[in-house]
């Protein structure tokens, strides 16, 4: 009696398409009726419908298979496709399961069209061909598909996902493959909230993320703070000879080009900050100074913590190293250090002659800009004339399709990079910086009593703002290296006209002292 063949049998899409049209259906009935003629034993049909976007070597149905015939071996003779393509697009993975089945666990891997003869001396050509010449076919169709997506970007047309706020339209039936990306009109009113509030630069840009979509994740919110398509752009990706490009789309802009290029500047700037605030738990407010003063004989960071006695708890700034360096109640800590900021406060004539010269500098610089902007205009009546001409040239059959292309498309970079930089000439025009000064004059001159009233998020950046350095404090006096360049040249302008005063009470000193830093006493 004749010993039964067992058989799995194992169908494979390639394509979205081919799972739609049925493919796997009509594999498996190929698949068994080859069984039924030859009288094979089906242990189990498998099928792929997932590993067409994904590598070769990571089916899982191929790996399940493997896992049952090894967990099942000697029990299953063959594994049977329909094609060689339907096996593998991938001479490496060929090989590779033809050694793990046939090999290890002798069972035979074989296509019903073009089988191949493993007992003979010629099946290492055969297996080559049948998958190199699909792993061929496979890479045209690969390289055809990324210069189609690339000249329909070169001509506008985005054609890949729809990023959020828009989505795509068809026109025409799902053959026709022809969409158009328009705006959606339930998601766009967020990401036009989302940039309008990031380039406010109030919050960070997380912040808003968990206040205003806290289930869009953190990677693809950035994503979409940095995508080009909001503003009516495709980037071109760089192919070969041609550089990457970008050009203006067919779809319609969601944010304006201000907008998006403000949160560009202000996101940046904020990843190149360095941050000297805690991390971790919330911060207490009775210790504010926790991690910005040192302890005057290790010169180890003072941390903070509450102490325990006649019935209460009391809060105290102690040395991490060991209580014995340094232990002063909280209370004391910060009313020294509000008297000390204190002397930091200049004098009216002071801060009445940086006002004034801040306000020049400004009037300077916008005249700068006036004058920056008339040369950009110029360079764009250049180029704009240059391209009207290249125009007439090309009507005129004085150069070919392919010159005037490559001509235009430099022209038109060279235009959209000026309207750029004039859109940022322009913005920095209409800036009103006036409620800015006044609000850092009031600043330093009212800097104690932010000290004692502001919450301690804002004490803590002023904090890392005014002391680049540790501030050392004995439980008497605090001293520190280094302080803020501008308050340092305000407090050595002070003791100048303190100085000059004395000799002559009518003169102002414009002169500024050396290096060095010793604070004022908030009597003057």
């Amino acid at each position: 009696m004749d010993k039964t063949t067992n058989v799995i049998l194992y169908c494979r899409v390639s394509s979205d398409e081919q799972k739609d049209n049925n493919s796997l259906n009509v594999q498996e009935e190929y698949l068994m009726n080859h069984c039924n003629y030859h009288k094979y034993n089906v242990v189990s049909v498998y099928r792929e419908d997932y590993s067409a976007k994904h590598p070769d070597l990571q089916r899982p149905q191929m790996k399940a298979i493997y896992e049952y015939c090894k967990k099942n071996k000697g029990k299953v003779d063959k594994v049977l496709f329909l094609r060689w393509d339907r096996y593998s697009r991938n001479v490496e993975f060929a090989f590779a399961y033809k050694r793990m089945f046939y090999d290890e666990l002798g069972v035979e891997i074989n296509a019903i069209e073009s089988p191949i003869d493993f007992n003979g001396t010629e099946w290492s050509t055969h297996l080559s061909i049948y998958c190199g010449i699909a792993h061929t076919e496979d890479a045209k169709i690969s390289k055809r598909t990324r210069e189609g997506v690339r000249r329909s970007l070169k001509e506008g047309h985005w054609c890949n996902h729809a990023p959020r706020g828009y989505r795509h339209y068809r026109i025409g039936t799902y053959k026709d493959h022809n969409t158009h990306m328009v705006i959606d009109d339930k998601e766009a009113p967020l990401v036009r909230r989302i940039f309008e509030e990031v380039g406010k630069g109030v919050e960070s840009a997380d912040a808003i993320r968990k206040r205003l979509c806290p289930t869009i994740a953190r990677t693809s919110y950035m994503q979409m703070l940095h995508n080009i398509l909001y503003i009516g752009k495709i980037r071109v990706p760089a192919l070969g000879d041609e550089a990457e490009k970008i050009i203006d789309g067919e779809h319609e802009p969601l944010v304006s080009e201000e907008t998006f290029y403000r949160v560009q500047n202000l996101i940046e700037g904020r990843n190149r900050r360095k941050h000297s605030l805690l991390k971790g738990k919330k911060p207490h407010p009775d210790f504010y100074l926790r991690g910005h003063i040192i302890c005057p004989m290790c010169g180890r960071p003072i941390t903070a913590s509450f102490s325990r006695g006649n019935g209460g708890k009391y809060p105290y700034y102690h040395c991490m190293c060991s209580p014995r360096h340094y232990s002063v109640r909280a209370e004391k800590v910060n009313s020294e250090f509000v008297r000390y900021i204190s002397g930091l406060k200049p004098r009216e004539e002071v801060l009445n002659l940086y006002n004034e010269v801040l306000r020049s500098i400004r009037e300077d610089n916008c005249a700068d800009q006036k004058k920056y902007m008339s040369e950009l205009e110029e360079q764009l009546s250049v180029l704009e004339k240059r391209k009207k001409k290249l125009s007439v040239d090309y009507l005129d059959e004085k150069i070919d399709a392919k010159i005037y292309t490559e001509l235009n498309q430099g022209v038109d970079d060279d235009i959209r990079k000026l309207n750029g930089q004039i859109k940022g000439v322009q913005a920095a025009l209409r800036t009103n910086l006036t409620p800015k000064l006044d609000y850092a004059i009031s600043l330093i001159n009212n800097v104690e009593q932010y000290f004692e009233d502001a919450p301690i998020e804002v004490k803590q950046r002023l904090l890392s703002l005014i002391f680049p350095e540790k501030v050392e404090f004995d439980g008497k006096s605090f001293r520190t290296k280094k302080i803020n360049a501008v308050f340092e040249l305000i407090d050595n302008e002070t003791k100048q006209l303190r100085e000059t005063k004395k000799d002559n009470p009518n003169e102002l000193s414009c002169s500024v002292a050396g290096a060095g830093f010793e604070p004022t006493t908030s009597g003057l």
